[in-house]
């Protein structure tokens, strides 16, 4: 079957035809592919490889289970190889090539946030976040009811943890209380790159999958649905070879409309959870702080989450920042309630006191205005949960993400 690849940063005309995001067996088969990285080849891929040098297929799996599970970076590492296979890949130039962790910077509240290096054609650094005992943001979203990961671990500090993950260098959606707009979008991440900083990540703090209860949040640097094949491909690698469960994942879009009708036919066994950055109650207001609503105003994003075919107790997320004075009032909170409701879906809105950052003109609430806005939330039927703070000595909060180095 032949596959239609789009473009990077382009989504189809016709979103009610998805593109195949199956594309590490085809790339594999590219003539051009005769060396480079392994890592975001599925096993399918890798098993291409493998054959195009005269090997069986299921050489392919061992580098899959070497480089997906046992977190191996190394080809001379991998010793289900053959020795002499090993030297004639690295001869060739193929290497595995995951993204590593350049430079770490630690929270007073045991956050983590890593300057992650992605070797491609032009190095980059993105940013990747680990939260010892999350943030909050799954609750209320269905996750609890996701069993699979519940294990203690041994000798660990944590019982869960959430990381959160890039899907581009710098960012092109220009949110105006966003220190990663400021950076403008320096280039897409593959999916290799974008799978990569979980599997850093989970390296660094030896996770086990399966045991130890992780969540992803695809809410780091960049706009998901502007990078779409790579960052589905990627999600595909996470489910498919490492292990995770698409219902510990979510992803969050600034309202990207074709990104959203894509994503709302994915197959739930691949498909994360939905968070749609809303933070404002009507256009006049998103459209000052966000300008991607001039595109597409809320009711094309509510239009477009409406097909949506939910898991059992699975619920879409309304993620709204709390601007002091600008957004937080409690009118807008039951402003916000009426859009939630014409969804028709199961909802919940996390709320997100803003993280301040330099040179902005925007206010951080204090508690009590925050509590109270999610108390008109409540009271109009709106289930509401505030979401707490990390890392924000570090900049490694919601909204903080810029490559800093003071830190």
């Amino acid at each position: 079957m032949m596959l239609k690849v789009v473009p990077r940063n382009t989504v189809p005309d016709n979103p009610d035809q998805p593109v195949p995001l199956d594309f590490s067996e085809a790339a594999a088969e590219s003539p051009e592919l005769r060396s480079g990285p392994l890592f975001g080849l599925d096993a399918g891929g890798l098993a291409t490889v493998l054959k195009r040098e005269g090997e069986p297929a299921w050489r392919g799996e061992q580098i899959a289970e070497a480089i997906y599970h046992q977190y191996i970076t190394e080809l001379s590492s991998i010793t289900t190889l053959p020795l002499a296979l090993r030297q004639k890949l690295e001869g060739e130039g193929w290497r595995i090539g995951r993204p590593e962790i350049a430079k770490v910077f630690q929270s007073a509240d045991g956050t983590e946030r890593y300057l992650v290096e992605c070797a491609g054609a032009k190095p980059e650094t993105v940013e990747t976040v680990w939260m010892p005992e999350g943030d909050d943001g799954e609750a209320g979203d269905g996750s609890e009811e996701e069993q699979a990961g519940e294990g203690q671990p041994d000798a660990k500090t944590w019982r869960r943890a959430t990381v959160c993950v890039s899907s581009q260098v710098g960012c092109a959606v220009n949110c105006q209380f966003c220190l990663t707009a400021r950076l403008g979008l320096k280039r897409n991440l593959t999916a290799g790159e974008i799978a990569g900083q979980v599997v850093a990540v989970f390296d660094r703090h030896n996770v086990r999958v399966g045991r130890d209860r992780v969540n992803l949040v695809f809410m780091g640097m960049g706009e998901p649905f502007l990078n779409y094949n790579n960052f589905m491909a990627a999600v595909r690698l996470l489910v498919r070879e490492v292990g995770l469960s698409p219902q510990r994942m979510t992803v969050s879009t600034s309202g990207i409309v074709p990104g959203i009708e894509r994503f709302v036919q994915e197959p739930g066994e691949v498909r994360p959870k939905l968070a749609i950055s809303l933070n404002a109650p009507n256009d006049e207001v998103r459209a000052e702080v966000m300008p991607i609503n001039r595109k597409w105003p809320i009711a094309a994003v509510v239009d477009a989450v409406r097909p949506m075919r939910l898991r059992p107790h699975e619920r879409i997320t309304f993620e709204y920042v709390l601007l002091g004075g600008v957004t937080d009032r409690p009118e807008q909170a039951r402003e916000l309630a009426r859009l939630v409701r014409r969804t028709g879906l199961p909802a919940k809105v996390n709320l997100i006191a803003w993280n301040p950052g330099p040179d902005f003109n925007y206010s951080t609430p204090k508690a009590e205005t925050a509590e109270q806005f999610r108390y008109a939330l409540a009271g109009e039927g709106i289930p509401a949960y505030i979401r707490q703070p990390r890392g924000r000595d570090i900049f490694a909060a919601c909204g903080q993400l810029k490559r800093t180095l003071e830190a």
